[in-house]
């Protein structure tokens, strides 16, 4: 088991965190390895929700029932995660559900992707996202690449130092990628990152459609998903329930952070106003492409600036920035992820 520091990062690329083991040993080399990392993103929560750890961690331990219900095995790594680092398992939650700990929500920005068959060169199966977020969430972002040995996938992941869910790929080409949806006022439920996770332990895409299906969240999603079989699938998360849209071409599923189900387009307020710009212009670039999409073209479409400064390449409408970006080659087994933005930012290979 790997308890060294983490990687540096260079101007170029997010640290790397790499474990193998039980789910107590991944949580705690993850601990070993990112604890200056993790310290920052606690406070970064602080900052962001404007509320002191107490507060956070009186908020987070309230999930830990909901979260051991899906997944006992995600605790397990919280405790390592806690030891390893040296906080409190209750610092360890916090990491877990950011805003929600205050009954917030994290409404992130981002456009997302999932393309294959006649869509792609070769048939190939791509998806992926630009991550809209605050720029401070830069500096706490890692690569985290797990290997357990209790039968679930590896996987390879973007993350937040201490954060145990969020957006990558597992070795059958499962990957999920993500957009913040509004007008959802804070219930009781899963925050997605430990649903994200546990999509993670998925072999296909209907396992990970329905494993939404049977787990309420706290507040409203989308996720974008593909597998290594050429699987594509776009839910609508809501505390209600899931819809799944089908979209106008059976190869792709292209969302950004706008209601288009059927089912939930009542809920739409327009609270992101660039977001219908830039699914049309997705839409437009894609079918441009129709037929030879491949890594290299998504990422010219990642970086595209048509609508400054909400664009695809989004820079500071209403404080998001494009400072991430992912492509999960489903087919070859290989996250590609970007850090800073689309038009400047450095990509790097991962094989999971």
């Amino acid at each position: 088991m790997n308890q060294v520091p983490a990687s540096p990062s260079t101007a170029n690329q997010f640290p790397q965190i790499v474990a193998a083991g039980s789910a107590y040993e991944l949580g705690l080399a993850h601990g070993h390895q990112g604890a200056d990392l993790i310290e920052r993103y606690l406070r970064l929560i602080e900052k962001s929700t404007n509320r002191d750890r107490s507060v956070l961690a009186g908020g987070a331990m309230a999930f830990v029932p909901l979260i051991e219900r899906l997944s006992p095995l995600y605790l397990d790594e919280v405790k390592g995660l806690a030891e390893g680092a040296r906080i409190s398992f209750e610092e360890a939650m916090i990491c877990q559900v950011r805003g929600a700990a205050v009954q917030g929500i994290d409404n992130d920005g981002c456009t997302a992707f999932a393309l294959t068959g006649e869509a792609t060169r070769g048939g190939r199966t791509l998806a992926g996202q630009n991550q809209d977020l605050g720029a401070e969430f830069a500096d706490v972002g890692v690569v985290l690449r797990l290997a357990p040995n209790d039968g679930r996938p590896r996987v390879a992941m973007f993350t937040f130092a201490g954060q145990l869910g969020y957006m990558g790929m597992n070795e059958y080409g499962v990957a999920h990628f993500a957009n913040g949806l509004g007008n959802s006022p804070f219930q009781r439920g899963l925050t997605h990152y430990p649903l994200k996770r546990r999509c993670f332990e998925m072999r296909n895409v209907g396992e990970c459609v329905e494993t939404l299906r049977q787990h309420r969240t706290c507040g409203a999603g989308n996720m974008v998903f593909c597998d290594g079989e050429g699987g594509i699938a776009d839910v609508e998360i809501r505390p209600e329930g899931i819809a799944v849209f089908n979209d106008t071409q059976p190869c792709q599923r292209l969302h950004t952070n706008h209601y288009v189900s059927d089912q939930f387009a009542a809920h739409e307020d327009g609270n992101t106003p660039d977001s219908v710009p830039r699914l049309d212009r997705i839409r437009e670039l894609v079918a441009a492409n129709w037929g030879d999409v491949t890594i290299d073209s998504m990422k010219q479409i990642l970086a595209d600036h048509d609508g400054d400064p909400g664009a695809i390449c989004r820079h500071g409408a209403r404080g998001s920035f494009s400072v991430a970006g992912y492509i999960a080659d489903a087919t070859s087994r290989v996250l590609h992820v970007r850090r800073g933005f689309g038009c400047t930012g450095t990509w790097s290979e991962y094989e999971v």
